[in-house]
């Protein structure tokens, strides 16, 4: 989907999505989980860091590219068959690529067997963001701005209620300092069952089904934002307003998590509203900075991976996954060592601490895939879906 303002391309959109999934390859691909820093790993339960922020801003971004690319279209009445057909087919492609990544690579080398289904997580990022863009685009184009904004607020409304009123079966006490006890999490272990939730907890889904809802209300607050970047006002107009309503939702959505913490796991609707804050506070410098006032050279690295952002998550996850399971040596334990772990030690580990070589090869991994993704931008290839 292309994003326009007018004739021209919102450059700084660009540079805004390739910072962001750039801040997501890096925080997925450290040297060893075992030493990072801690902005650059996501908060235990209850608050948030910067890596806490990279979701919901990609989730922000979608949405601003939703209005974007279909605003003009809804304008002028050429919504039809042919756009929901799009629109389906985009989701789906994004939500099998999510499938594929979890399943990749079909087949464990280490135990000499295939891959079970029957214990493959179902939900997952790409997964998430292929439901939020397939629901808040059919809400775009059947709604104005007025009732999306309606919606969206109805959505964390209801997800805080849910979430604080109704008793989860088994606890006895509901709680959201509980990562088992509360609606989310139960939700997710009855409907997807403990074989397809994320593995490294058990009990939740980061990516679960009742928290999807207020993620979806993350990317109607793009879609809201996308209407203001189309209208026909002074350039610095826009500017003032994002940084004002960012400045309100991010202390609006700091004080509402004193009743109902931020907490990204769980997407808690004082989290939507505090990410939101901070989006249009990071787009609105973006927007001053490079469609304003022009200072455009250094963001080119962000260009290059925003164009191609897509492409770039997946292929770097890809890569990461072959390097984990490639084994090239044995320890002295006799345990296999991963292709991954080979490089880390031998490599950035005799420079530095270790949280400082773990640091070090996560920035080498991004700088290798900025040269991949060069690539693919000097040859003008754009992979879409």
């Amino acid at each position: 989907m292309s994003e326009e303002v007018g004739q021209n391309r919102l450059l700084s959109l660009d540079v805004f999505r390739g910072m962001t999934i750039a801040g997501m390859v890096l925080v997925n691909n450290p040297g060893t989980w075992g030493a990072i820093y801690s902005p650059l790993a996501h908060a235990e339960w209850h608050g948030a860091t910067p890596t806490d922020y990279v979701f919901p801003f990609f989730l922000f971004i979608v949405g601003i590219a939703i209005t974007l690319a279909l605003g003009k279209r809804v304008e002028q009445g050429e919504i039809n068959r042919d756009i929901y057909t799009k629109i389906f087919r985009r989701a789906l492609i994004i939500f099998a690529l999510g499938l594929f990544l979890a399943v990749f690579p079909f087949y464990n080398f280490t135990k000499g067997e295939w891959l079970d289904i029957s214990n493959v997580r179902i939900m997952g990022v790409l997964q998430r963001i292929a439901v939020c863009y397939l629901v808040a685009s059919l809400i775009f184009i059947r709604t104005n701005w007025k009732q999306q904004a309606i919606i969206a607020t109805a959505l964390l409304l209801v997800y805080w209620a849910l979430m604080t009123l109704i008793s989860v079966p088994g606890c006895e006490i509901t709680t959201f300092n509980d990562k088992a006890c509360n609606l989310a999490a139960y939700l997710d272990r009855l409907i997807l069952t403990e074989n397809h939730i994320w593995k490294s907890s058990k009990v939740f889904d980061p990516e679960g089904l009742l928290s999807t809802l207020p993620a979806i209300a993350t990317t109607l607050a793009g879609v809201l934002c996308g209407h203001w970047l189309r209208r026909s006002r002074d350039d610095n107009d826009k500017v003032a307003a994002m940084f004002f309503f960012g400045v309100v939702l991010t202390a609006f959505g700091w004080a509402w998590g004193f009743w109902f913490p931020i907490n990204k796991s769980l997407w808690t609707s004082s989290y939507v509203i505090y990410t939101a804050g901070l989006a249009l506070c990071f787009l609105g410098f973006c927007y001053w900075l490079i469609d304003i006032k022009g200072y455009r050279r250094w963001a080119k690295p962000f260009v290059i991976f925003g164009v191609n952002a897509l492409a770039l998550f997946v292929f770097s996850g890809l890569l990461a996954k072959l390097l984990g399971l490639i084994k090239v040596a044995v320890d002295a334990e006799g345990k296999s060592i991963s292709l991954q772990k080979w490089i880390f030690d031998s490599i950035f580990l005799p420079l530095a601490a270790p949280i400082n070589a773990s640091l070090m090869y996560a920035i080498s991994y991004i700088l290798l895939w900025l040269f991949l993704m060069w690539l693919l931008y000097r040859k003008r290839i754009y992979i879409k879906v």
